[in-house]
């Protein structure tokens, strides 16, 4: 019987390997200052007929709010105006300027030269062959049932199926994976945000950190398991303040989303960090992070903090969030 995480670790692999040969991860795509993700909006608004934020944020599985940070950078570089739309006072419609359709033009060329070159030794049978079998991938894909919003790839979401009936496991770091954190940081972030290799190293000085530090009940970290693969992290570190602990790091797998996981996490740490007699838990995240930033509300975290700031090769807001702890339990901060 067919294996469907074998299957999607296979897939993964051929898109780690396409995404390396075409330099879809380089800090600047296309030898251009636009990341992937802002590429593949100027995509949509050069083929869309009357595009629409909405529609785009639907078409790309795109979080709306980071699409309109995107969207309002490119129109004050004065490449995408917007108008509202005639028969809908409320409806924004999109397009490129003439100077957004000659920039697109020139990313547009470099991306077909791009894949040009990676084909241009294979014989023209074996190109044919090469269309032929990606024809095929597409079209057995389209079939398959819509990936979740942000995921690595579309045999991710094929895998969550497998989540049932599996053991969760929260456990403490091993060999391999503390290199783990890191590169998963790096890849998805970049995948699902746009975000350059910038993060990666601030993840791997976090881990770094962590690593060199003295053991102790404010330094702890979990790694998430399903069925004995790795789905998610959180570390627990202490804050330069007496008696504060700082939440950092939390990743969900995307194939492992949608099942708590994420909860479950931050819940192991709140407990961690109130048995290490800590009266106050803080984080810092970006406002792009939706999903997050609404589990720490949830949770009963507070918004203390904002401020803008460039990083990761995108236009952020930082926000610093507390929670008060007490002895059984947890307030609002």
């Amino acid at each position: 019987m067919p294996d469907p995480i074998a299957a999607a670790l296979r897939l993964r692999r051929f898109n780690r390997f396409y995404t390396r040969r075409l330099g879809l991860l380089d800090a600047s795509h296309l030898q251009s200052p636009f990341s992937l993700g802002e590429v593949r909006i100027l995509y949509e608004l050069a083929h869309r007929e009357q595009p629409t934020a909405a529609g785009i944020a639907a078409a790309l599985g795109m979080d709306e709010g980071y699409l309109s940070r995107v969207l309002r950078r490119l129109r004050q570089q004065r490449l995408v105006r917007a108008r509202t739309a005639p028969h809908d006072g409320r409806e924004r419609r999109l397009a490129l300027t003439a100077k957004g359709q000659r920039a697109f033009g020139t990313l547009d060329t470099r991306a077909t030269n791009a894949v040009v070159r990676l084909i241009q030794n294979l014989t023209p049978p074996e190109q044919a062959r090469l269309v032929s079998a990606v024809t095929t991938v597409e079209a057995m894909l389209e079939r398959a049932p819509d990936g979740l919003p942000g995921t690595a790839t579309d045999a991710d979401a094929a895998a969550e199926d497998s989540l049932v009936g599996k053991e969760v496991e929260l456990r403490a770091p091993r060999p391999g994976d503390l290199g783990w954190v890191v590169q998963r940081h790096g890849e998805l972030y970049h995948e699902e945000y746009g975000w350059t290799a910038d993060f990666e190293r601030l993840v791997a000085r976090i881990v770094a950190e962590f690593a060199a530090g003295p053991e102790g009940p404010l330094r702890r970290c979990w790694i998430a398991t399903v069925g004995g693969r790795r789905a998610g992290c959180i570390f627990l570190m202490p804050d330069e303040r007496p008696e504060v602990g700082r939440l950092r790091l939390l990743l969900v797998e995307p194939w492992a989303r949608g099942h708590a996981l994420g909860a479950r996490l931050v819940e192991a740490c709140l407990n961690a960090a109130r048995e290490a007699g800590c009266a106050r838990l803080t984080l810092w995240t970006n406002d792009v992070l939706v999903a997050a930033r609404r589990l720490y509300e949830r949770t009963g975290f507070r918004l203390t903090h904002s401020e803008r700031h460039r990083s990761f090769g995108a236009a952020l807001i930082g926000q610093t969030w507390e929670l008060t702890l007490t002895a059984g339990r947890h307030e609002r901060a």
